[in-house]
């Protein structure tokens, strides 16, 4: 059998209709970058996410970019985030001028450890840049607490979590601003590039408007020195179809993440624990295995295509560097990016095929005596 990682193809087919009504209205109207589109699909998210505003922008670093300018973050400050996640995390620290500052994760759910956070809480600490990994929400009461007991901004990285939710509340709903993506293999994904900012402040919205626009508060006059990160209309028509799609995709995901469990719950391999207060929509689904590349390999031959999210630790690459992290300094991270392994998960994948790469699994690494 043949099990594609995704399939963005059959995807479309199912929308083909309606994408190409969008477009064909936005050709219409010539208006293609920002505009009526973009903020009609600004409200809809909103409205999805249970926050009042949203600004959208041209992708999910621009997003995280501006949540930490609008927190005030700056050249001389330090950012506490996580190794374990794709390098836009620490990318929108360095922009600002400030350190990233690498906290190690929570060994059961590969996310940012708040006792490890709170750890490297120095005098130039100015925020906290949680992520939601894999759509899997992080210990958002302890950030919560832990950021008001010291001071400090709050910020979260939900580019993988549309739709997430802690303790029935969604995700972004506990900092002051918090950042998605809208890359195409994003559970909410548009044909290119995109992202958003959610928060709860009308004066963080208002300041981001003018940032992801040239700094504008009105055409031509500019209060600030700003960015081009305006998000293009036929993106936000993109996002407007897929938006009506995007709680019942959740659920198909979280219905093969349920399968995923069982199947493999008693294979010898380990999976990030999902605590009983989350609601994760699995952007991701990954899984921890031993001798991980010959693993993948054997799977390979059966046909099924997985991915590698994250192999290299940040604090690993060439890029980070100058921070001055060594083999060690981060145990829980470096041996999770040595294990893991991504599974297919997707609206498109079928009962059959997920149970099928469920049994491949347990065939090729057996089960626990």
């Amino acid at each position: 059998m043949r099990v594609p990682f995704l399939d963005l193809r059959t995807q479309y087919a199912a929308l083909r209709e309606e994408i190409l009504v969008a477009l064909d209205r936005l050709c219409s109207q010539a208006s293609f970058t920002l505009g009526a589109e973009v903020e009609a699909f600004e409200r809809e998210f909103a409205e999805f996410s249970g926050l009042p505003f949203a600004v959208a922008v041209n992708s999910g670093t621009s997003a995280l970019h501006l949540a930490l300018l609008a927190a005030g973050v700056g050249p001389g400050d330090e950012v506490i985030t996580t190794s374990n996640t794709f390098i836009a995390t620490v990318e929108a620290i360095r922009y600002t001028g400030a350190r990233p500052v690498f906290a190690d994760i929570d060994p059961r759910t590969a996310n940012l450890d708040p006792k490890q956070a709170e750890g490297t809480i120095t005098p130039r600490t100015r925020a906290i840049l949680p992520v939601h990994l894999y759509g899997r929400p992080a210990a958002m009461d302890a950030f919560e607490e832990l950021a008001r007991r010291h001071g400090i901004a709050l910020i979260e990285d939900a580019c993988q979590a549309h739709g997430a939710r802690y303790h029935g509340r969604p995700v972004g709903a506990f900092s002051l601003a918090s950042a998605f993506s809208f890359y195409p293999t994003k559970n909410l994904g548009a044909y290119g590039e995109g992202g958003a900012l959610l928060t709860a402040d009308e004066a963080v919205a208002e300041m981001v408007r003018s940032l992801r626009n040239h700094g504008q508060s009105s055409r031509y006059v500019h209060e600030r020195i700003g960015y081009n990160y305006r998000m293009e209309a036929f993106q936000a028509g993109v996002l407007r179809v897929k938006i009506r799609w995007l709680e019942r995709w959740n659920e198909y995901r979280r219905r093969i993440g349920a399968l995923y469990r069982e199947r493999l719950s008693e294979a010898r391999l380990d999976m990030p624990v999902d605590e009983p207060e989350t609601y994760p929509v699995y952007h991701a689904f990954a899984v921890y295995v031993d001798e991980r590349d010959k693993v993948r390999e054997k799977l390979a031959e059966k046909g099924i295509d997985t991915a590698l999210y994250y192999p290299e630790p940040l604090h690993f690459q060439r890029a980070c560097s100058e921070l001055g992290y060594g083999p060690g300094s981060l145990p829980a991270t470096e041996r999770a990016c040595q294990r893991v392994l991504c599974l297919p998960i997707s609206p498109e994948l079928t009962t059959e095929q997920a149970e099928y790469v469920a049994d491949c699994l347990v065939g090729i690494v057996g089960k626990k005596s």
